[in-house]
């Protein structure tokens, strides 16, 4: 068994898309915890695939059902705790979407233009 500071944390995440008035829209939430911007992610939990890890995380974190349409990319980094965290992304498009009341883990969800996207998510 591995040393605990040698164990890569899993997560995945999407990059949920619509049709907006002025172009596409990528879902971001705010986290207050480190209040920062990100794209709807978290760990797998035991047993779980990314794909289906990440369709949760965002129905949890946002309130919206998304479909997968496909992978997006990995990054790997060291997360604030000082662990190796392995992140797998999927492009998803946005299906039902039922409230969600702000939370410690999200605040706010919103809905942003693809290019403020592109530069301003932490």
């Amino acid at each position: 068994m591995p040393e605990p500071d040698t164990v890569e944390v899993r997560a995945a995440g999407g990059v949920v898309t619509r049709a907006g008035a002025a172009g596409t829209e990528v879902l971001v939430v705010h986290r207050p915890a480190y209040d920062d911007w990100s794209l709807p992610k978290g760990k797998l939990e035991p047993g779980e695939d990314d794909e289906t890890a990440a369709r949760r995380e965002v129905l949890e974190e946002t309130g919206v059902d998304a479909t997968v349409v496909g992978r997006a990319g990995s990054v790997r980094y060291t997360d604030r705790r000082g662990r190796s965290k392995h992140v797998e992304y999927f492009t998803m498009t946005a299906g039902a979407t039922a409230p969600r009341e702000p939370d410690d883990e999200v605040d706010v969800v919103a809905w942003w233009p693809l290019a403020t996207a592109a530069t301003d998510l932490t």
